[in-house]
């Protein structure tokens, strides 16, 4: 049998929640009723924790539109 070729190496995910200059600074919220650790996904109109289903919701522009009409 021939030899497999080398699969594409893919870079970890984890590290586009990070922010390194000169601290380290996390993109993203932590849940508060998880506490440090569980950070909340982003969607395009909540943050939602995988871990316990915690969400908010947030505001846009076309809510807020409708609201006032």
């Amino acid at each position: 049998m021939g030899k497999k070729a080398p699969g594409k190496k893919h870079p970890n995910k984890v590290f586009e929640n990070y922010e390194a200059k000169d601290q380290l600074k996390r993109k993203k919220r932590f849940c508060p009723k998880c506490g440090d650790g569980n950070m909340l996904a982003q969607h395009k109109d909540r943050q939602h924790c995988g871990k316990c289903g915690y969400t908010e919701f947030t505001k846009s522009a076309k809510n807020e539109a409708k609201a006032s009409a």
